[in-house]
């Protein structure tokens, strides 16, 4: 009875023992193969090319370059091998790397974003007119007639002094012969003076009385001249026509001032104050520039325009502008602001959003939005989306501000550096690209034609064995299985369709 358990005890012990080593043998087993894969995957992370000595960061099929594969072997997908991509490639990096010479033969050009001080303004466009502040009136004071009219039409140059037109009054015929009449019978000289005062009243110039005296002739006419070297802007008299008094017969505006009217945009018709520096630029000869501060803010937005009027007076004492002249002009503010700058030409509007190129610090480049300010000369202020330092794509062939074209250029820069960058977009308007290679036709549909052909390197493309899509389902009917032919295709939105399909060797 006392050997029972003993004997319980022993075979417990032996079958436990059993049971351990079967577990111990089984999860060795199974650990085997994760340990083997965890080897494999770790080397082939930091696989060296043999061939070329450079590191590779994955494998992947040139028709589905998203889908990564950590070893190398057939593409599950089409039927050829998967080929590497390496690190020096940027695989996992963003952006598109170009090649050097293909950058010179684009133009590409680049610029630095930078911070700079500038004022806080804006540019407008202007237009000269006259100044209104000094135009002088050529009024008669006297009932008479134009006997003579210098002036002979509006907006003729006149200098100060010169004649606008003779009068003869008939009103200061008989108080001048009745002064000499005084004169001669030697009457005192208060009847004298009175009847000067008479003659002042009548509007008499001082200079015909004393002509008066000194040659006893009486003056009938008078010339109105001009009082300022100008432009006579109005003439509102002709020859032989009745003048009465208060009329005005000319006005004279000076040229030695101009006024500046600048047309500000309604956006920003609250940020322009008086006294903000102005740098006009006349638009038929930028060399000619002028200076001033706005000293008024017209009141009203036009209608018409939907701007805003501020008025500052320019000096021409050189005569150099008239006016109706336009003036691309420059509204600076008193005090400096600080701003991120890029050339203006760096920055494409699709009319939604604002992009740039960027060049990364591995060389590739990449779009980029943006949040543009004002333009400041021939840069843009950005606000968001850059920072200082930066390197972008100031000029370039594929920059285009046309949207549509924008659509094609930005996904291929957006893109890995696969098929899309492999295979060129096409132009807008141009033919599409074709390429050709040969192959043994192994399967035709009405659909597609199946090849097993040579590799085509304006692709990057393998041997392999793929279909290509027919352009109609009677296309193509000769065609054979079995046949080795000479093919053309070209990209489409559905895929790759053939254009042409000729038998090669005996099968002709």
């Amino acid at each position: 009875m006392t050997q029972r358990p003993l004997v319980r005890a022993i075979l417990a012990f032996f079958a436990a023992a059993a049971l351990l080593g079967t577990g111990y043998f089984v999860g060795s087993r199974h650990a085997s193969p994760s340990g083997a894969n965890t080897v494999a995957t770790s080397a082939s992370a930091n696989l060296t090319d043999p061939k070329t000595g450079r590191k590779v960061l994955y494998w992947h099929d040139p028709m589905v370059p998203n889908q990564h594969f950590d070893k190398p072997g057939k593409s599950p997908f089409m039927d050829m091998q998967l080929e590497p991509v390496y690190a020096d490639e940027g695989g996992s990096s963003p952006g598109i790397a170009i090649d050097p010479g293909l950058q010179q033969n684009l133009g590409i050009r680049y610029a630095t974003v930078r911070r700079e001080e500038t004022t806080e303004g804006f540019d407008a466009v202007g237009t000269t007119q006259f100044d209104e502040s000094q135009a002088d009136v050529v009024q008669s004071r006297v009932t008479g007639y134009i006997d003579r009219l210098y002036a002979s039409a509006p907006m003729q140059r006149i200098a100060k002094g010169a004649p606008i037109a003779s009068l003869f009054v008939p009103d200061w015929l008989a108080p001048q012969e009745e002064y000499l009449a005084l004169k001669r019978g030697r009457m005192d000289d208060s009847l004298l003076e009175a009847s000067r005062t008479r003659m002042r009243a009548l509007s008499i110039p001082d200079a015909v009385i004393a002509g008066l005296d000194r040659t006893g002739k009486v003056q009938t006419h008078i010339v109105l001249a001009s009082p300022e070297t100008g432009v006579v802007s109005e003439l509102n008299v002709r020859d032989g026509a009745q003048v009465a008094p208060g009329q005005t017969l000319a006005k004279v505006a000076g040229l030695s001032k101009l006024w500046l009217i600048v047309e500000i945009p309604e956006n920003l018709a609250l940020s322009v104050r008086p006294g903000m520096r102005v740098d006009a630029t006349f638009s038929g000869d930028p060399t000619q520039r002028f200076k001033g501060q706005i000293r008024e803010i017209l009141p009203g937005i036009s209608t018409t325009s939907r701007t805003l009027q501020a008025r500052l007076e320019i000096d021409n004492a050189a005569l150099r502008l008239t006016p109706g002249m336009l003036m691309r002009v420059r509204v600076d503010a008193q005090k400096p602001v600080s701003r991120l700058l890029v050339p203006s030409e760096a920055v494409i509007t699709t009319g939604k959003r604002s992009v740039v190129i960027v060049k990364n610090a591995d060389g590739r480049l990449q779009p980029a939005d943006v949040t543009v300010g004002n333009d400041v000369g021939s840069e843009t202020e950005v606000i968001r989306g850059l920072s200082e330092g930066e390197t972008v794509v100031a000029s370039g062939q594929f920059l285009i501000d046309s949207e549509a074209s924008l659509k094609s250029v930005l996904p291929r820069l957006e893109g890995a550096a696969g098929a899309s960058a492999a295979i060129p977009a096409s132009t807008p308007g141009a033919a599409p690209q074709t390429y050709e290679t040969t192959g043994k036709v192994e399967k035709v549909t009405a659909a597609d034609i199946t090849f097993s052909h040579q590799p085509v390197p304006a692709l990057g493309w393998g041997a392999m064995t793929m279909s290509f899509d027919k352009p109609s389902s009677g296309a193509f009917p000769d065609v054979k299985p079995g046949q080795t032919v000479h093919f053309v295709f070209r990209q489409s939105d559905e895929g790759y369709q053939l254009t042409k399909v000729e038998p090669v060797g005996d099968a002709k």
